[in-house]
């Protein structure tokens, strides 16, 4: 469980991020596709996006050599140029001490890692232009949508914290404030805000538990998963139809498609054309992935949609 310990001072320091920050956005969605769960929501995407990575972006694999980054990566800025900026400003010893960490005990270091531990202009050229090569596959196609989705992100949190306080607002993120402590489902971890304040961020590519930026001197940085839990497709892509049978198999997609109420196996197998046994099959693989439910009434079976099929639906 991640525990925030506030201090008075701190709730009047909490913010939440008015527009998106593309580097932090752009790590979540790198993390995304290096994840190995979520294969059904998210494989399509993934397959997608590792054939768009050009060489250029090859080198950001080798900061997280165990799956985890180094802190001087960890900055907001509200345009990418911002973002890399900051990135840039990061003092020579926090960069040394960074990279140190996340490659202890790993054996070999890429030369170009050890030229930026060097402190080489031209290893930060080679990382500047390795997070603009993967912006540009990853985030660039999307980023609009992600701007529409933070805003409305934030005129919801904005009306709540007007109509019913801060308290409110961070308990709909999660239920677990008390005592100037707030729980979230996570890792085991304490962080302590110590009048530093506290920027929440959402983040729109990851599904994962909160990602936290703790670094000292700067605000707290807590980036929670929000939307609408499907990854984003650029526009001109496939449309939610054809993607939908993309991953599931079109008569799948099309039966879970028919379940605006609950139907038997025999009304599925009517609407789809097909027979009662292939119907039932397609349900039990629908429902063993957590797409539908069956529920048993005298001689007769029922499916309906789980919220995750509903959301498939949209």
């Amino acid at each position: 469980m991640l525990h925030i310990h506030f201090t008075a001072e701190d709730f009047t320091r909490v913010r939440f991020a008015p527009r998106p920050s593309p580097v932090p956005e752009l790590h979540a969605a790198l993390m995304m596709l290096g994840a190995p769960h979520e294969g059904l929501l998210f494989g399509r995407w993934r397959g997608r996006l590792l054939r768009a990575l050009p060489g250029a972006a090859e080198p950001l694999a080798d900061l997280a050599p165990g799956g985890t980054a180094p802190s001087f990566l960890d900055v907001l800025g509200e345009t990418r140029e911002e973002g890399l900026a900051l990135i840039r400003s990061a003092r020579p010893e926090f960069v040394r001490s960074e990279l140190e960490r996340v490659y202890m005990g790993r054996g070999a270091v890429p030369p170009w890692i050890r030229d930026l531990h060097a402190g080489s202009g031209e290893a930060w050229r080679v990382l500047e232009g390795a997070q603009r090569a993967a912006f540009e596959a990853v985030l660039a196609p999307v980023w609009a949508q992600v701007q529409d989705l933070h805003r409305a992100e934030f005129t919801r949190h904005a009306l709540t914290v007007a109509e019913r306080g801060l308290g409110a607002a961070l308990t709909a993120l999660a239920p677990g404030l008390r005592d100037g402590v707030w729980e979230w489902p996570g890792a085991p971890r304490e962080v302590r805000l110590a009048g530093r304040g506290l920027v929440l961020l959402p983040t729109f590519h990851w599904r994962g538990g909160p990602l936290v930026q703790d670094l000292p001197g700067r605000p707290v940085v807590l980036a929670y998963p929000a939307g609408g839990g499907l990854p984003l497709a650029p526009s001109g892509a496939a449309d939610g139809e054809e993607a939908l049978a993309g991953v599931l198999g079109r008569t799948r997609a099309e039966l879970l498609r028919v379940l605006t109420e609950p139907r038997t196996t025999t009304e599925l197998a009517r609407c789809l054309g097909i027979s009662n046994a292939t119907a039932s099959a397609h349900a039990a693989a629908l429902r063993a992935a957590g797409l539908l439910t069956t529920t048993r009434t005298g001689r007769s079976v029922h499916h309906a949609p789980t919220p995750l099929g509903e959301l498939l639906k949209r």
